[in-house]
């Protein structure tokens, strides 16, 4: 017990600052998003898809990425996708055809699996009451997005876009070189021996699988698609600059970031279902607010904040719901599935909204779907989890 107790701050740490530096390796083209559309003279839809094409690998990979997490430990694992994300990093930042590009931005979902190798690398190391807790603040390293979003438009102006991924490599082969050297898997943890396949089909098999996928494709599918399509969004409507919608899309980033703990504590507190049911109105109102098109700052700004502290407390009340409904051995099988979810929640409304605003030039159609999104996802909840609200 004195083992685990001296490792759990260390090795949560740890996996925090690892998760963070992969999501800004993650979320490298979003925030570029403007000055790729003037250098290569691309259309919304065009643009769209380059901003959502990591989501893609990032989100089905974490399936795969999940099993190996419970056979090989999330120590060698964190180094293992550290270390393969460089070479997709360094050649997006050579590429200068949108063909390539694409294919790279494809290949930069890969630093966006580690998701599914942290939720089991700190459930193992910390006890169920302290789960939430745990996984809340491991989530806060989703603001690698913050990092990104207002770094990145700042690196590429300084030093230019080939150093700045340049950097970005080097800041991956460190951290994996760390989490190889410093961090320790839990005394508690023991691998996964059985083939990976009846495995999936177990977790597939469990009922909390598919309700906790729900509920993340859509609380960290807004967020994921709002951090890589905001900088595009509000040079759009409020005809900010790249950097300076970089700014704001990080502020909105570190929202979210700072509710994903507390959403977590929270729910060891109060309940994951009704942190759960107090994000989903909020966004409901949050997207009703937007839809309008207020002006920019106040209140416009202050509704995209709160939409990314519901969302964030979303994201934290998921996996805490996750971690009092699947058991212990199960838990990295299943974070690949539900954050595979996550992630593709997240694909496509950066789609729909370049669609949608090609098609009306206003992106009212959109954020009246996502307030019906949510308030579905609310009544859902709700009614799914009406015994667990105590609780």
């Amino acid at each position: 017990m004195s083992e685990l107790r001296a490792g759990q701050v260390r090795n949560l740490v740890l996996a925090t600052v690892a998760f963070a530096v992969t999501f800004w390796a993650w979320n490298l083209i979003g925030p570029l998003s403007g000055s790729y559309s003037r250098q290569l003279r691309l259309s919304q839809t065009q643009l769209s898809l380059l901003v959502a094409i990591p989501v893609v690998v990032g989100s089905l990979g974490r399936i795969p990425v999940g099993m190996l997490a419970d056979r090989f430990g999330g120590r060698r694992m964190f180094a293992g996708v550290c270390f393969v994300s460089i070479v997709p990093v360094l050649f997006a930042g050579w590429s200068t055809s949108y063909g390539w590009l694409l294919f790279w931005g494809f290949l930069l979902g890969i630093p966006g699996t580690s998701f599914a190798i942290g939720i089991p690398f700190v459930n193992a190391w910390y006890e169920p009451a302290r789960r939430g807790f745990a996984t809340g603040v491991f989530g806060a390293g989703m603001g690698g997005t913050a990092l990104s979003a207002f770094c990145t438009p700042v690196l590429v102006e300084t030093f230019g876009r080939p150093l700045t991924h340049v950097l970005m490599a080097a800041a991956l082969a460190v951290t994996g070189l760390v989490m190889l050297g410093v961090s320790r898997d839990s005394p508690r943890w023991s691998p996964a021996t059985a083939p990976a396949w009846p495995r999936i089909r177990a977790a597939m098999a469990l009922r909390a699988t598919w309700q906790s996928a729900f509920l993340y494709a859509v609380a960290f599918g807004g967020f994921v698609a709002f951090s890589t399509y905001l900088p595009t969004l509000l040079q759009n409507v409020y005809r900010f600059a790249q950097t300076g919608a970089g700014l704001r899309t990080a502020g909105f980033s570190i929202a979210a970031v700072l509710a994903r703990p507390l959403g977590g504590a929270l729910s060891d507190r109060l309940g994951p279902v009704k942190v759960l049911l107090i994000a989903f109105g909020g966004t409901t109102i949050m997207a009703l607010v937007l839809a309008l098109e207020p002006p920019a700052e106040v209140p416009a700004g202050v509704s995209f904040v709160l939409m990314a502290l519901f969302l964030g407390l979303g994201t934290g009340g998921v996996f805490a719901l996750v971690a009092r409904l699947v058991e212990a051995s199960r838990v990295g099988t299943v974070t690949g599935l539900v954050g595979a979810a996550g992630g593709l929640g997240g694909y496509f409304p950066p789609l729909v909204m370049g669609a949608v605003y090609a098609a009306a030039g206003a992106y009212t159609i959109g954020y009246a779907l996502l307030a019906i999104t949510a308030l579905v996802t609310l009544v859902y909840t709700m009614r799914a989890f009406k015994g667990l609200q105590g609780r």
